[in-house]
């Protein structure tokens, strides 16, 4: 796979190593990120670029013994110096067998041990983050090491870092890897133009192995047809290997969370597709969302915030396109007739995009607002959000405010994003019906979003097109 878009993770990481270099000490860099955004490709790209010794640990999912036992073999197989002294040795505790793989660095050439999805031991060993502290405290900050956790479960890495955690305070960086964004994704895919770049980004999301697997030069229906082939490609297999490590024996959140990407939003329908009920379905939904964060709990935007009709929704762009075609259909796929399938993506396609565009829209206009100049044509807002009754009879697209909550809006805005057909003097129209409706809005500019152009003299305080939300990264 090719390595693209980490320049920036690549350089802090280098940085990290040459304070490390510099002073003797050591290092503790902390990477947490969703799974398969790519973060072990990315720490393996640096140990390969840096060139010291190093060992790269991949937990399991085993209690202590078994784990101590794999990093033995990690280590035994690392080029560090103690390594050969690793063959066939055991260890009963972290501390000590941290402490063996330690010994023996050089100074001038630094070494990096590597845990790879470090709450796999703290799930199944809760002594390990107080073991850790302990080998870091006594033995790891004092050499020239750099220590790199990594982690899938973001909120789990985050409290394994709060304030009363036993690792709190110690890792001297932390850094977030991010899906891919979109114009990343765009020139990996090779996409011919701004529109085709977000219709990609839908299906690959921000997955380097799945934007990868693009070939160059091919289309929508040709790549639909390569991807969709058998059962073991990556866009058919990455989203069951998510579900399974997330929720591994969880039957009735993956109801839950398929019910969603399948396009249930509410509360009442999420209940009634999932088959899952009353607590339990608000368990299901609290892990979804706070836990860890594979769906969106979005809330009406207006002055004041509507409190009720929340909706849910898959936030990963990938995921939500697996959910809604490809998963509740692997048997097909399976016994060799993909064509069922991509004839559903093509029937349902346009209808699907319109909604599925929306979140980037969003994070578009969020992002271009760091321009004062854009901000001023959305009305001095910062952030955007979206406004429905809670009977769906009316739904804005985009409402932009001066924060979270608001207390002013500065526009409301309507997107069409069309195969063909540009934003017109009606659309506008009946998008200045609705701002009446959104509660604080009724002085708020009108924004139009058209993935096919505008009507010539279109009487919108501001236009966006696929060219200006794609630069907005």
């Amino acid at each position: 796979m090719e390595f693209v878009g980490r320049e920036k993770e690549i350089a802090a990481l280098k940085a990290e190593y040459d304070r490390v270099k510099a002073g003797s000490r050591g290092g503790f860099a902390w990477l947490r990120g969703r799974r398969r955004v790519g973060k072990s490709r990315l720490v393996q790209e640096f140990c390969d670029q840096i060139g010291a010794p190093y060992a790269f640990y991949q937990a399991p999912r085993r209690g202590m013994r078994m784990a101590i036992a794999a990093f033995v073999d990690a280590i035994a197989r690392s080029s560090l110096a103690p390594a050969a002294a690793f063959e066939g040795a055991s260890y009963d505790s972290w501390p000590a067998a941290i402490r063996a793989a330690s010994q023996g660095i050089d100074p001038a050439r630094p070494a990096i041990l590597v845990v790879d999805e470090l709450p796999y031991l703290t799930a199944r060993d809760p002594d390990f983050t107080a073991d850790l502290q302990l080998a870091w405290d006594r033995i790891l900050e004092k050499l020239p090491l750099l220590l790199i956790c990594i982690g899938s479960d973001v909120r789990m890495m985050e409290s394994l870092l709060a304030e009363r955690s036993p690792l709190y305070g110690r890792p001297t960086m932390e850094l977030r890897v991010s899906p891919l964004d979109p114009a990343v994704v765009a020139g990996l895919t090779d996409a011919p133009d701004a529109a085709a770049a977000f219709d990609r980004y839908l299906i690959v999301g921000g997955f380097p192995e799945l934007a990868s697997s693009w070939p160059i030069g091919i289309g929508l229906k040709a790549f639909l047809r390569r991807a969709l082939a058998h059962d073991r490609t990556p866009l058919v297999s990455a989203a069951n290997q998510i579900l399974f490590s997330e929720f591994p024996r969880e039957l009735q959140i993956r109801n839950v969370v398929e019910a969603i990407g399948c396009g249930e939003s509410s509360y009442s329908r999420i209940q009634a597709r999932s088959g899952v009920k009353g607590n339990t379905l608000n368990e299901a939904l609290e892990v979804l969302v706070e836990q860890k964060g594979l769906v969106g709990r979005e809330l009406p935007y207006a002055v004041p915030p509507g409190k009720k009709a929340p909706r849910y929704v898959v936030t990963d762009p990938y995921l939500r396109f697996w959910l809604r075609f490809v998963g509740p259909h692997l048997d097909e796929i399976a016994r060799g007739r993909p064509d069922f399938v991509i004839e559903r993506i093509e029937r349902d396609w346009s209808t699907y995009r319109g909604r599925a565009i929306e979140p980037l829209v969003r994070t578009a206009l969020e992002r271009l607002m760091d321009d004062p100049g854009t901000a001023e044509h959305l009305g001095g807002s910062r952030y955007v959000g979206a406004w429905w009754r809670r009977d769906h009879s009316i739904e804005v697209d985009l409402v932009g405010g001066d924060r979270p909550d608001p207390t002013r809006i500065g526009f409301v805005g309507s997107i069409k994003w069309r195969e063909r057909g540009r934003f017109s003097a009606e659309d506008l129209d009946r998008l200045g019906a609705s701002r009446a409706q959104v509660p604080g809005a009724e002085s708020a500019k009108l924004v139009a979003v058209s993935r096919r152009g505008f009507e010539k003299g279109l009487d919108a305080d501001a236009t966006f097109g696929p060219d200006e939300l794609l630069a907005a990264w």
